[in-house]
């Protein structure tokens, strides 16, 4: 018998969520050593990862998503790294390396997975014991965010060399990994982020142009570094940011829609003016949800593990400790307050 911490969902938020109030870590137990039924295994949870649209997550399950509602008092879910400590079932051995998929990866230090669950939930992926990547990677860089990043602009932003394209939230879990791939592609990158600090940090890494959000109108920090005007726009923030973008960009300009992290703890959303320029400037918005597109991931985890491995991009990580540390993790991240893509470490192999 192990102790078997977990983290619970307890409570809609109206606003931003607070630690031990909307979620709580709890403890309980699981035998290990248990008998295990056909196809059931056992995870040591190694990884897990806390994201922006969790907070949507965090809803009345009457209100439907694309990502279902946590459980009233349920574990809640994500992406996570595991390995199997005890199994039968042929297809996750001891030992594997098995990563929970986004929003069905349960944050808890240990899980009984049955072979049913297993199948849309978990995948084997051994990869990290030949190449050498940390398994932390593998719920940032090789996980959702980075998946999200690279259909984004290839599939979605359709980019050709020489234009301009603006990232914001550059320095979080997909902002930093689009900049790199749009210079890689020839691209002049814009980004914006919320620190100085941050600000250098993208420098660091190829954009060639950034600048503080919180200093200055958004509007002419665009005018001042987007001198071309803007082709490429990565969404992830909305509000007072996608109104300015509207304002300044191209003919036939293409916003990928990927998130808006400043409109989901508002109960009111902020307006739109310049929506008319969709029109004008024959631009096209699309949203778009990575889970919608799992088909894309072999050819993703290639192409990026390989950048990786020959060190053509790069990735930082803002790991906190302890299973414990979730619910503030999370609070950080729609906070603004993460430096980097946000990941929890559980415990080693």
């Amino acid at each position: 018998m192990v102790s078997n911490k977990q983290v619970l969902f307890t409570k809609v938020p109206e606003g931003y969520p607070v630690p031990d109030e909307h979620m709580k870590v709890v403890e309980s137990t699981l035998d290990i050593n248990q008998p295990l039924k056909d196809g059931q295994f056992i995870l040591k949870t190694l990884y897990l990862s806390v994201d922006p649209y969790m907070r949507g997550r965090m809803r009345d399950p009457s209100v439907k998503s694309y990502a279902p509602a946590f459980g009233l008092n349920e574990v809640m879910t994500g992406d996570t790294m595991n390995v199997v400590v005890a199994s039968s079932n042929s297809k996750y051995k001891v030992g594997d390396y098995v990563y929970g998929r986004t929003a069905m990866g349960l944050f808890e230090e240990y899980v009984l997975v049955d072979a049913e669950y297993a199948k849309t939930a978990y995948v084997v992926r051994n990869d990290p014991k030949n190449n050498g990547l940390p398994l932390s990677h593998y719920v940032g860089v090789l996980g959702m965010p980075g998946m999200t990043a690279y259909y984004g602009l290839t599939k979605i932003g359709k980019p050709v060399k020489g234009e301009t394209i603006y990232v914001s939230a550059a320095s979080g879990a997909v902002g930093q990994l689009v900049g790199q791939f749009a210079k890689s592609l020839g691209l002049y990158v814009v980004g914006s982020a919320g620190t100085d600090e941050k600000c250098d940090y993208l420098k660091s890494i190829g954009f060639d142009a950034v600048f503080n959000y919180k200093h200055g109108e958004i509007k002419e920090n665009l005018k001042k570094h987007c001198p071309k005007g803007i082709d490429i726009y990565f969404e992830s923030v909305g509000g007072s940011t996608l109104d300015a973008v509207l304002g300044l960009c191209n003919l036939n300009a293409r916003i990928i829609a990927c998130g808006m992290i400043s409109q989901y703890n508002k109960s009111k959303p902020d307006p739109i003016y310049n929506i008319m320029n969709i029109v004008v400037k024959r631009i096209n918005i699309q949203g778009f949800i990575i889970m919608d597109h799992m088909d894309f991931e072999p050819e993703f985890l290639k192409k990026v593990t390989d950048l990786l491995v020959n060190k053509k991009i790069k990735y930082r990580e803002d790991i906190m400790e302890g299973i414990e540390s979730t619910p503030q993790a999370l609070v950080n991240v729609l906070e603004g307050k993460n430096f980097g893509k946000a990941i929890v470490h559980v415990a080693d192999a």
